[in-house]
């Protein structure tokens, strides 16, 4: 997403280097936050949107993740995303990452009245799916995810393998911690009877 990024500041701030770095600190957060946040015009939105779309092809499926969800639908567990982007991007790029029939559900910030790191989102998901905070995990690359999780008393579980700065993830505090997707098994036993 650096390169939507980087073509929404150019279109609509103009010349001179987006502000990378900043940006991706606050990556899990809702776009029009980010925006507010690092006082850019929101008028970013509808470019970075735009190109998340045009772009989404180009987004890696990190090693391991496949089999991963494999593995957790035979074990007959339900899952569901709950993230920082719009409800109908999120579901495009799943979809178009062969990954929506994985998920029961997915909710973008846009869809509950507070994004992370209010606990709304999670909470709406563990509505959805029928089960009990303490019965979940939620799988997070973020601090807002960690944050999100523990507002709604949810494990909340950092994923390693897709962050660069790790110190500010685990600063986080979170309950556990996975460096490769398959590490999240040992979170997840199989549901009886699956």
């Amino acid at each position: 997403m650096n390169e939507a990024f980087a073509l929404a500041y150019k279109e609509v701030v103009g010349e001179g280097p987006a502000p990378f770095d900043e940006y991706r600190r606050h990556l899990g957060r809702y776009f029009p936050d980010i925006m507010r946040i690092m006082g850019l015009p929101l008028e970013m939105e509808e470019p970075f949107v735009r190109e998340s779309y045009r772009l989404a092809p180009k987004v890696p499926v990190f090693e391991g993740v496949v089999e991963l969800l494999l593995t957790l639908r035979v074990r007959g567990l339900k899952l569901a995303v709950a993230t920082g982007k719009s409800g109908p991007r999120a579901r495009s790029l799943l979809e178009q990452l062969g990954l929506l029939p994985f998920f029961a559900h997915v909710l973008g910030s846009d869809e509950v009245p507070r994004p992370k790191p209010a606990p709304d989102i999670v909470e709406h998901a563990l509505r959805l799916l029928d089960v009990t905070a303490e019965e979940a995990v939620m799988v997070g690359d973020a601090p807002t995810d960690l944050a999100s999780a523990q507002g709604a008393g949810v494990t909340a579980v950092a994923a390693l393998w897709a962050v660069d700065d790790t110190d500010e993830l685990l600063a986080a505090r979170p309950d556990a911690v996975l460096r490769r997707p398959a590490d999240l098994l040992d979170l997840c036993p199989p549901v009886p009877g699956a």
